[in-house]
C-alpha cells in the first residue's frame, strides 16, 4: 500500500494542510479559515474533518497515512504535543495533539510553526537536507528554527529557537512579549518601518519623505525599493538593519556552527538587495572559520513550507 504524510500549518487567519507523498510530492494542498476565540477549540475538527474529506476524495485510506505533522504557533510542549500558549488562538495548555490523535487515530506530531517552517525548507526548499542549518524568519515578527544533525532543536520545554527574543539594544524599544531590544523590534517587517519612519521624519533628503507624506506610513519594502535607486537615507536604514542582524547570526553560529543559514518571510523578498549587505555585516562579526563554513540562500518555499516540514516531521519519525 502507498503511504502518505500529512501536514498541517496553523495561522493565525488561515490553516494550511497538504497529502504529500514519502517523496515529498504534494498530491494537493488547500487552505480553511482559522476560527479563534471561544471557536478556536473547534480547531481540531476543523483540521480532520478537512484531512478526512480530502482523503475521501483521492480514495486515500486513513491506514495508508504514517501520521499528521502539524505547526502550530505559540509555545509548543513536543513532547505531548500541548500548546502551552497561543495568544491569538486564546489557547492555554490546549492538548492539541491528543485531541487530534483521538479524532484520526494516527500518530500526532507538534512542533512550532516556525521549526515546521525550517524544517520544510531543509527537505525540499533551499536547505538541501544540511545537516546543520539555521532557518530565519523575518516578517511582521522574526522567527527562528535550529536543526543540528538533521533534527529541530527544541530545547527543555519548547522555546529553543526564539531567535527574534534575542537582546540586541539593552534598552531599546519594547517588545510584543514584553521586553525591550529584542531582533524583532530591529529587523522584522515592522521594526523597518518603525525606523525608516523615524529616520526620515528626522531627515528628510530622502525619496521616502515623499511617500510617507502620501501613504502616512513606510514599509519594509519601500526602504529596499529606494536602495535600489542608491537612496541615502534607505541605504543607512538597511546598512542599520543588516547590521544588528549580522550580528545576532554570527552568535548563533558561533554556538551552533551551521553550514546555511536560510532567510525567509516578507523581508526576504528583497533578495540580494538584503543578503549582500547582511553577508558583509556577518563576516565582519563572525569567526573566520565559521565564515568560510556557512552559506546564505533565500528560503524557496513560500507558503508551503509549513504543510512541507509538518509532512517531514511525520517522516522522521518513520526513519
Amino acid at each position: 500500500m502507498k503511504k502518505y504524510l500529512l501536514g498541517v500549518d496553523i495561522g493565525g487567519t488561515t490553516i494550511k494542510m497538504g497529502i504529500i507523498s514519502v517523496e515529498g510530492k504534494i498530491i494537493e494542498k488547500w487552505e480553511v479559515t482559522t476560527k479563534t476565540g471561544e471557536e478556536s477549540d473547534q480547531i481540531p475538527n476543523d483540521i480532520w474533518n478537512a484531512l478526512q474529506s480530502k482523503l475521501t476524495t483521492h480514495s486515500i485510506p486513513v491506514e495508508a497515512c504514517f501520521g499528521i505533522g502539524v505547526g502550530a504557533p505559540g509555545f509548543v510542549v513536543t513532547d505531548t504535543g500541548e500548546i502551552a500558549q497561543a495568544v491569538n488562538l486564546g489557547w492555554l495548555d490546549f492538548p492539541l495533539g491528543t485531541l487530534l490523535h483521538d479524532l484520526s487515530n494516527l500518530p500526532v506530531y507538534v512542533e512550532n510553526d516556525a521549526n515546521i517552517a525550517a524544517l520544510g525548507e531543509n527537505w525540499l526548499g533551499s536547505g538541501d537536507l544540511a545537516e546543520n542549518l539555521v532557518a530565519i524568519t523575518l516578517g511582521t515578527g522574526v522567527g527562528g528554527g535550529i536543526i543540528v544533525n538533521g533534527r529541530i532543536v527544541s530545547g527543555t520545554n519548547g522555546m529553543a529557537g526564539e531567535i527574534g527574543h534575542m537582546t540586541m539594544e539593552k534598552n531599546g524599544v519594547p517588545c510584543n512579549c514584553g521586553r525591550r531590544g529584542c531582533l524583532e523590534t530591529i529587523t522584522s517587517a515592522t521594526g523597518i518601518a518603525r525606523i525608516a519612519q523615524a529616520r526620515v521624519t528626522a531627515d528628510s533628503d530622502t525619496e521616502l519623505a515623499p511617500l510617507l507624506e502620501k501613504k502616512k506610513k513606510l514599509t519594509a519594502k519601500d526602504v529596499f525599493d529606494a536602495t535600489k535607486n542608491n537612496d541615502r537615507v534607505a541605504q543607512e536604514i538597511v546598512a542599520e538593519v543588516v547590521d544588528v542582524l549580522g550580528l545576532a547570526i554570527s552568535n548563533i553560529t558561533t554556538i551552533v556552527n551551521p553550514s546555511k543559514i536560510v532567510i525567509g518571510g516578507g523581508v526576504s523578498k528583497a533578495g540580494e538587495e538584503l543578503l549582500k549587505p547582511l553577508k558583509k555585516a556577518f563576516v565582519s562579526y563572525a569567526l573566520p572559520r565559521i565564515v568560510e563554513s556557512t552559506s546564505f540562500e533565500i528560503a524557496e518555499l513560500g507558503n508551503d513550507a509549513g504543510i512541507i516540514g509538518g509532512a517531514y516531521l511525520v517522516k522522521q519519525h518513520q526513519s
